[in-house]
């Protein structure tokens, strides 16, 4: 039987835009979770993984005091922590282990749609509204400007609107929330999505097992997000072609059909979309019987 110190601790966003997708991932990478019931908590019922729901900027500095084993967040608030030099060592704690594929979005600057823009130089001596400071300030630093950053804490995007700042540095995924404030994005700081990050601490073998068992399953789930597996029958003639159309495809497998010497039946994953024009390429090149199914699970 495990104790609570056998058992991998991963801090996970409680509420928000990536929680959804992250429970999904670990459901998929078959963790089966019963919450506690003051909803800040998640045991594991099947594995020695449990889950601590807290604020999404809680995660780095959880895993990075060793609180927490491993933590999913943005990359955003990732560099964010890491860049604003909280740490007492004055180095990172943690490392990534990977980025995960999904909550993609982007730090950028915006400004009004009448505020000339012709690069970073002309932010400064500005005012730039935002909730990431650290970014923003090594974003100028790189590039040798001196501007004034006003924290937001939210609503980033009004900040010109009332007279706080001439630009702002803010998340943008659709930039819909931008033209609505008539924004107009300038430059991308950061490009991000969700990340697994692990502490720096030593942690004992057992549960290095099952981080590495972990990543690899992350990695057969990420595999098949897109993935599809097709089986068709076609003319011997045409596997050559067949084979160069299939999307993302590595090598087919042909079988043999039975009582028919001159077709085959191919069957293959195709590790990129497969569209309906796809098919109509296959069928122009002889195949028929198509069929597309998902793929659940993929173990290299």
């Amino acid at each position: 039987m495990d104790t609570a110190a056998d058992r991998l601790k991963i801090a996970v966003q409680k509420s928000g835009r990536l929680t959804e997708q992250t429970m999904q991932l670990l459901e998929r990478c078959g963790l089966k979770i019963r919450k506690s019931k003051d909803q800040l908590f998640c045991y594991g019922e099947n594995m020695p993984i449990d889950l601590l729901l807290v604020r999404d900027d809680d995660i780095p500095g959880l895993v990075g005091e060793d609180v927490c084993d491993l933590g999913i967040a943005g990359l955003n608030v990732i560099e964010e922590k890491r860049l604003n030099g909280t740490f007492e060592s004055g180095q990172t704690p943690f490392h990534e282990l990977r980025q995960l594929g999904f909550g993609e979005c982007r730090l950028s600057l915006a400004a009004p749609e009448a505020q000339e823009w012709s690069g970073p130089q002309s932010l400064e001596g500005r005012r730039i509204a935002t909730s990431y400071p650290a970014l923003t300030r090594d974003y100028l630093d790189r590039n040798g400007v001196n501007a004034d950053v006003v924290y937001f804490s939210g609503a980033v995007e009004i900040a010109p609107r009332l007279g706080k700042a001439e630009f702002i540095s803010d998340l943008v995924s659709t930039g819909s929330t931008l033209v609505a404030n008539q924004l107009v994005e300038l430059e991308t700081l950061l490009d991000s999505q969700v990340a697994l990050i692990q502490t720096n601490a030593p942690l004992s073998d057992a549960k290095q097992e099952w981080i590495d068992r972990l990543l690899q399953r992350m990695e057969g789930v990420m595999q098949v997000s897109e993935s599809k597996y097709i089986m068709l029958h076609a003319p011997r003639t045409a596997v050559a072609e067949i084979t160069r159309i299939l999307p993302g495809s590595e090598a087919p497998t042909i079988l043999p059909l039975e009582g028919i010497d001159d077709r085959v039946a191919v069957h293959a994953v195709c590790r990129e979309n497969v569209f309906w024009e796809t098919l109509e390429s296959l069928k122009a090149a002889g195949a028929s019987s198509m069929l597309v199914l998902p793929v659940e699970k993929m173990l290299a």
